[in-house]
């Protein structure tokens, strides 16, 4: 998607957001927020290769968010009503207190009744969060990109490598590279769960702006992305992996105060016209796997 195309989407989203908060008697600012990150959902999970224009695009976004963000934004404002309602009827009740004969029995009917229908304003409240989470997840499936770490999925890879070797007639270079973190177990049971997902978006970050504009990013599984070198020779390609391995080894991420040590390993194969998806892959996992077991941090290449 063009730059131009991209800015015309984020302004029919900022445009969406506007009239949502004017159509609302009260909006606050964890509804604001539940648009946004409802947003960046339904943008993810546009399929430019499907997508013609921006129109197209408008309108996928209208259509998949639009329902979901005005039913968050009326249903916080319908809960909100009913609590203030329920609010009153509690003040009223505390001031009928004040009289100099409290009628226990009554007073009593009045807090149960009270609480009962609080209880069922918290169970609505919790019916429609569930109903929307369900939907949110639904979109995050059908997206194509990696929630954590903002690349392409494994989802993803599989559909663009079944359009690569359905043509079967390629004639530029293209490269597929497994990189894998080494020693990712280590690092998450040493610093725990959240220093592995730093690391992650850590690695995830150098390969976004270090690789080129038309090579193409996917989060493979757990700690493993796989990279596609689109119209390059075996010789930049080596290039571009001796600096992701620089980058990677000579940043260190700080968790906690504590400096970590990252490095990666890297299989790499060219691809050939009589390749299918399987074996695409299995080339460029044999040389990860001679890389990994030959001292880590380093690229081995499989030939054809």
């Amino acid at each position: 998607m063009k730059k131009d195309d991209l800015k015309s989407l984020i302004t029919q989203m900022y445009d969406n957001l506007i009239h949502n908060i004017e159509n609302q008697d009260k909006v606050n600012k964890e509804q604001v927020i539940s648009y946004l990150q409802e947003s960046i959902d339904v943008i993810s999970s546009l399929n430019e290769d499907k997508i013609d224009s921006i129109e197209e695009a408008k309108l996928a976004f209208n259509n998949r968010y639009q329902e979901i963000a005005n039913k968050s934004i009326s249903s916080y404002e319908f809960t909100n009503k009913r609590f203030e309602k329920l609010t009153q009827l509690h003040e009223e009740t505390l001031n009928s207190c004040e009289e100099t004969m409290i009628d226990i029995p009554i007073i009593t009917e009045k807090f149960n009744d009270i609480q009962t229908h609080m209880l069922e304003e918290v169970k609505k409240a919790n019916d429609i969060i569930a109903q929307l989470s369900n939907q949110v997840e639904t979109l995050e499936r059908d997206s194509n990109l990696d929630s954590l770490t903002k690349v392409f999925n494994r989802r993803a890879l599989s559909t663009h490598l079944s359009h690569i070797c359905s043509q079967k007639n390629i004639t530029q270079e293209l490269h597929l590279l497994i990189l894998d973190i080494d020693d990712f177990k280590i690092i998450n049971d040493t610093y725990g769960h959240i220093a592995g997902d730093k690391i992650l978006i850590f690695v995830a970050n150098i390969l976004k702006k270090t690789l080129r504009d038309g090579d193409k990013i996917f989060r493979y599984g757990g700690e493993e992305f796989v990279i596609l070198l689109n119209r390059i020779d075996e010789e930049h390609c080596k290039k571009i992996t001796s600096r992701l391995l620089s980058l990677v080894s000579g940043n260190k991420p700080i968790y906690k105060g504590e400096n970590i040590n990252v490095t990666i390993s890297i299989g790499s194969t060219m691809y050939d016209n009589t390749d299918t998806p399987d074996s695409f892959i299995d080339r460029a996992d044999k040389g990860l796997y001679r890389a990994k077991t030959s001292g880590k941090n380093k690229m081995c290449s499989e030939k054809i």
